[in-house]
């Protein structure tokens, strides 16, 4: 079974440790705003660079527990963006009420000049190499690398061989009695072969979608069989059809296999029974991975067969979602049924006692992970039908440039005259050097604000923490992911400052975009 994913929400990076302070404020809210406004060499700021409005209202925000913010910035609404440059710059998210009600909305910003003759802009610094790529997820224990990607074996894969062992040992026993405690070494041996039985499957799905040029992130091996962890989906339902389908198909080439290989040898023979056993596993495998709902890969194939013949992949992943949830309480109900009638091959009275329990438990399993991996499909599904509305340039904050030693309180008071939301700390020059911290800024009471420089409350700016503005939905998500922290410089192709992009505001329009109905 393979599983497509890899977006997730971005973490908040550990910041340095400033004085613990009761209280306060920090930049006040600005509906319009997203660049940044730069000094200028009297102390005061020039706004030229501030954007126009935007034509779209936000809609009302809703607040998201994962920050524990009281009003979160809302997704904007997806739409078709006409420029990149100077003149069209979207505004910022809607500002938080609440805790930064200290300074007031400012007015609407200026239209921005067309020439450079009365614009004093700070610049992001000569372009540096890009942030080094994010750490592969961990998983258990790693396995190797087939085709570079890594194989972890997770924790319950032993408890699992475990109860394999336990459990065709005991069948062993019936069939090879002289056999004796070396039964259980066997049964193990048996285990082992199984699961690289379904690493080959899992293997398959990678091949596949390394072919369509599809990046995986892992394949983990688990107690229910293993996951290949497919990071973007297939472009077209012929190539989701093809990726779904190769895993099945290989069980059944390995099946086909064994029973080749059982021919020459005895069967009541320890590798008679062995090759037996992986024979008809992997023909479980298969069978089980083809039936028609999601997550497993004949719900895949449904999909793709609904997206062609629909032109929609999310009406596909719809149908084979609710075909996954229907074959969820199939297995619930009839799995035990079939287990006490005999119909799977042991006799009606010898299913009683604990053997019924451990197939209503096996059941029970099987349908809570049927049913919540369709669950996970849809959701992830909506995710992705609405990821292109998170772009970093309409999430931006707009940010005032301040140098190194400009008292807090200073600061504060220019960010209220701009109507921005945060301040980036630059050099004499003009190319930043390190974003304040809205949390710093939260720590510090009013009092002391002027004898506070905001260079201490300050976190340095990495190669990895500047945004370009351009990027949107999954890449930005990535980006994000690769240097994870608090707050990110957001920067033009040219250069110039745009502003500040929250990883709070990102993941509070994550949460809308999870909840928001197709």
């Amino acid at each position: 079974m393979d599983e497509s994913g890899g977006s997730g929400q971005p973490r908040s990076g550990t910041d340095r440790p400033t004085k613990p302070h009761a209280g306060p404020t920090t930049p006040g809210p600005h509906e319009n705003g997203s660049p940044a406004a730069a000094p200028s060499t009297d102390g005061t700021t020039d706004s030229a660079r501030q954007p126009a409005a935007d034509d779209k209202a936000a809609e009302d925000p809703s607040t998201s527990d994962s920050t524990g913010t009281p009003a979160p910035a809302e997704v904007p609404a997806s739409g078709t963006e006409t420029g990149t440059g100077e003149d069209e710059q979207p505004p910022a998210p809607e500002a938080d009420t609440g805790e930064r009600a200290d300074l007031p909305h400012s007015e609407a910003p200026h239209e921005p000049h067309t020439t450079d003759d009365h614009r004093t802009l700070a610049h992001s610094g000569p372009p540096k190499s890009p942030p080094p790529p994010s750490p592969q997820p961990r998983g258990g224990l790693l396995m190797g690398r087939p085709f570079g990607v890594p194989v972890y074996v997770a924790p319950s894969w032993f408890l699992v061989a475990a109860l394999i062992t336990w459990v065709f040992g005991g069948q062993l026993d019936r069939v090879l009695p002289e056999l004796g405690a070396a039964r259980y070494l066997v049964s193990l041996f048996f285990a082992v072969a199984f699961y690289a039985s379904v690493l080959v499957h899992e293997l398959a799905h990678t091949v596949a979608a390394l072919r369509f040029k599809l990046p995986v992130r892992r394949i983990q091996l688990q107690f229910f069989g293993g996951v290949s962890e497919i990071e973007k989906e297939a472009e077209t339902p012929g190539r989701e059809f093809v990726l779904a389908f190769v895993g099945p198909l290989l069980s059944l080439i390995l099946a086909g296999l064994f029973y080749i290989a059982m021919q020459p040898v005895e069967p009541g023979t320890v590798p008679g029974v062995l090759l037996a056993g992986l024979m008809v596993s992997n023909l479980i495998v298969a069978a089980f991975n083809l039936l028609p709902g999601l997550p497993l890969d004949g719900g895949r194939m449904l999909r793709a067969v609904v997206w062609k013949i629909t032109g929609r992949p999310m009406s596909g992943t719809i149908a084979a979602a609710w075909v996954g949830r229907a074959l969820a309480v199939c297995v619930l109900i009839g799995l035990p049924l079939l287990t006490q009638s005999g119909a799977l091959g042991s006799s009606a009275e010898d299913n009683v006692g604990m053997d019924t329990v451990m197939d209503a438990l096996l059941a029970a399993i099987l349908a809570a992970i049927i049913w919540t991996g369709a669950g996970n499909s849809l959701r992830m599904a909506r995710l992705r039908e609405h990821l292109p509305d998170l772009r970093a340039r309409t999430l931006t904050r707009r940010a005032v440039p301040v140098e190194t030693d400009t008292p807090l309180s200073e600061a504060l008071r220019r960010a209220n005259d701009a109507g921005a939301r945060a301040l980036v700390v630059v050099d004499a020059e003009g190319t930043p050097l390190s974003l304040v911290r809205e949390a710093a800024i939260v720590g510090v009471p009013e009092h002391r604000r002027p004898w506070v420089a905001v260079s201490g409350l300050a976190q340095d700016i990495t190669d990895g923490m500047r945004v370009s503005a351009e990027l949107a939905g999954e890449d930005l998500l990535d980006t994000l992911r690769a240097t994870p922290a608090t707050e990110y410089l957001v920067v033009e192709e040219t250069g110039e400052i745009y502003g500040v992009l929250s990883a709070a505001d990102v993941e509070r329009a994550f949460v809308k975009a999870m909840a928001r109905p197709s």
